[in-house]
């Protein structure tokens, strides 16, 4: 599978462009604030649904605007396959496929496997523990179509117990039979995210640690570990364990929403003593891994977006990935950059045909 074409109408900074892509490497070229970045994340809506930086649709519309347009043209096992986003202002998104509306956005997720590496990433390391289970449920919903439809009603069920909590510290009444349904709940769909984020893990650790090493040449050691309340507790035994200390915070503080995951760096946390080649590289290592689990899962490849990818990287680890990627286990992969030499020196030096988009103020060329 991969991206014939694609053509956005008043989306961020272009006003109107179409591209038609290689099925190997392209590389979107062009100085900063030209809007490359932006075809990336016209490419993500196709794919996810929304922009992969920010979950306000109509703050996506080139401004003076009402609504902006998305299509783009796969082609999977040899046949076309059209994928449409359309967004008008104070109304809902409407995503299609072959022409056929979608009821539920999360139908198609998972259809056409992305991932996408940029320095938007940094988050995972730098925020909180809620970046990192994004991301992680962000890998699982690609390969799970039940999944996403758990996480809704465990943080549904979430919501309510807190609410409950808040009320019960407001009007001093405890009502423990309603308190004992939201834990069934909340037990009952909490178990079933955990079970599927530790067997996930599992295999991603061992891929995340194969990439780290092979970025790094083995000369580094770095550790991704699974932090959860549920690994060493009972959920239902624990939720009686922390009641009283819930209603005096007035929120839920054990359950799968407290889930982590810890990274380090010879031993050290990697977001205090990481340089930035080494957080740089624990990120690409992190997608690299997400690649290769989605085509394990999917059998075919996903498509890959390498925004800003050189920055911050050595020649060697630059080298080393770009042989990488561009070889026949991955795809179709999308990168920007803004300096055009350097993008076909590297792939000149290793032998790969690369096809160049020059982007200039919202205007594509090439």
């Amino acid at each position: 599978m991969y991206l014939q074409q694609l053509s956005v109408i008043n989306f961020k900074n272009y006003t109107e462009a179409e591209l038609t892509f290689s099925s190997g490497v392209n590389a979107l070229v062009g100085n900063n604030g030209a809007g490359k970045t932006n075809i990336l994340d016209a490419i993500h809506y196709l794919s996810l649904c929304k922009s992969y930086f920010n979950p306000i649709d109509s703050q996506q519309i080139k401004q003076g605007a009402d609504f902006f347009i998305i299509n783009g043209t796969f082609e999977r096992n040899e046949l076309p396959e059209t994928v449409a986003c359309s967004v008008k202002r104070n109304q809902k998104k409407v995503f299609k496929r072959n022409k056929k509306d979608y009821q539920r956005l999360a139908d198609h997720i998972g259809l056409i496997p992305l991932v996408m590496i940029s320095p938007y990433d940094s988050s995972i390391i730098m925020e909180g523990s809620e970046e990192r289970r994004k991301f992680v449920d962000n890998v699982i919903s690609q390969t799970d179509n039940h999944y996403l439809d758990e996480l809704i009603v465990y943080n549904k069920v979430l919501a309510n117990r807190n609410a409950l909590l808040k009320r019960i510290a407001d009007t001093g009444r405890f009502d423990p039979g309603l308190l004992e349904i939201l834990d069934e709940q909340l037990i009952t769909s909490g178990t079933k995210i955990f079970n599927k984020r530790k067997a996930f893990l599992e295999v991603y650790t061992k891929l995340f640690n194969q990439y780290y090493q092979f970025l790094s040449e083995d000369a580094e050691l770095v550790e991704l570990i699974y932090e959860s309340q549920l690994l060493q507790n009972d959920f239902a035994a624990l939720l009686k364990k922390v009641v009283e200390k819930d209603r005096v915070l007035e929120r839920t503080t054990a359950g799968i929403h407290r889930d982590d995951l810890h990274f380090s760096v010879h031993g050290m946390p990697l977001k205090k003593f990481g340089s930035q080649g080494q957080q740089k590289s624990f990120l690409i290592a992190l997608k690299l891994a997400q690649y290769v689990y989605l085509q394990q899962q999917k059998g075919f490849k996903p498509l890959l977006l390498l925004d800003d990818i050189f920055d911050k990287l050595d020649d060697s680890r630059i080298t080393k990935l770009m042989q990488l990627v561009s070889n026949k286990e991955f795809g179709q992969v999308f990168i920007t950059d803004a300096n055009p030499k350097r993008v076909t020196d590297i792939f000149n030096k290793i032998k790969v045909e690369v096809k160049l988009f020059d982007i200039s103020r919202g205007e594509v060329s090439g």
